[in-house]
């Protein structure tokens, strides 16, 4: 017979199973890297778990094309890893709400006036070498192009790639008309295009090539976690082109509230003293006195190259023709 005891426990128990079955789930739509154990979403989900007394659940893959795709039938709340390269279809899209938030004071080296796409942090373009393999690396992008061509380059396919679509970008900015002979002069030097960011990285770590297409910021990680001094971002008087990560709310939620609780936490002082070391790159909204020392220090260029979304939408077709026919041959 059960006992009065083991009565109140299994009300307990079943109390307990019924509450966290009533937790309300925040569906976020992110690239894969955002939810590894190594980048920002651990971090992101527990800290925001810990006050919206709700679950958080990171969807990872190629986000606008999945919801571009799904439409207003989506499960997504959030979508989170958007940049501005890609914002222009996402808008026309109709599917985001507005965030919100007061953007007047972020830290970004851009004016910023968006009010459906939300910088959560930034960075810029560069390419990351190894000291202890290339002690002559170039001092300019015109340096890199003339280089022999037995230094060796990985990088990005545009097609695939947010960091390659900004590489196609950057060149653009530098060499406006002059940009396909720019694309001949470095198509020999470049090894292996890959898909993503990670395959190539993962090449210039292992040693299989001198320079890997990246970030400014890139170096941080290498410093604080692994406490090595010898990878550098090649600073270019040129310019670099900037990229900032972006969220959005998605219009059609049917957890609005919890949505708009979280686009509200992006720019607390609470997420954004955790985003540069999570996914190493500079905070959207943090004054530089509260900047991890790491980031701080890091060299960074005199010129920040970009392009609105427009622009960014208007180039890319052309930009990427250009890129196809130096490396089709």
């Amino acid at each position: 017979m059960m006992t009065r005891l083991s009565l109140t426990t299994l009300a307990l128990l079943t109390a307990t199973s019924a509450a966290a079955q009533e937790k309300p789930t925040l569906t976020i739509y992110a690239g894969d890297y955002i939810a590894s154990e190594w980048g920002p979403g651990p971090k992101i989900e527990e800290g925001f778990e810990a006050f919206c007394e709700c679950d958080l659940k990171f969807v990872t893959g190629d986000i606008l094309p999945r919801i571009l795709m799904e439409g207003d039938k989506t499960d997504a709340d959030i979508v989170f890893g958007l940049n501005t390269d890609v914002t222009a279809r996402a808008r026309a899209s109709g599917l985001f709400a507005p965030h919100g938030q007061d953007i007047s004071d972020l830290s970004l080296p851009v004016e910023w006036g968006d009010d459906i796409f939300l910088p959560y942090n930034w960075g810029e373009t560069a390419f990351i070498y190894d000291e202890t393999r290339l002690e002559n690396p170039p001092e300019s992008f015109q340096a890199l192009l003339s280089a022999p061509e037995d230094l060796k380059i990985v990088i990005q396919d545009p097609r695939s790639s947010i960091s390659g679509l900004a590489l196609l970008l950057w060149v653009k900015a530098i060499y406006g008309d002059d940009t396909p002979e720019a694309w001949e002069k470095l198509a020999p030097k470049v090894l292996t295009v890959t898909k993503g960011w990670s395959e190539s990285y993962g090449m210039f770590t292992e040693g299989e090539a001198d320079m890997v297409l990246s970030y400014t910021t890139s170096p941080a990680y290498h410093i604080v976690a692994e406490d090595d001094q010898t990878k550098h971002a090649a600073i270019f008087p040129e310019g670099h082109y900037f990229m900032a990560e972006l969220a959005a709310q998605v219009a059609g939620s049917d957890q609005p509230e919890l949505a708009q609780k979280f686009m509200d936490w992006i720019l607390t002082e609470d997420f954004q003293t955790s985003i540069p070391l999570a996914n190493w790159s500079m905070p959207a909204k943090l004054e530089q006195a509260k900047w991890p020392g790491v980031m701080r220090d890091l060299p960074r260029p005199d010129t920040t190259l970009f392009y609105d979304e427009t622009q960014a939408e208007d180039l890319r077709k052309p930009a990427l023709d250009e890129w196809l026919r130096a490396f089709s041959r």
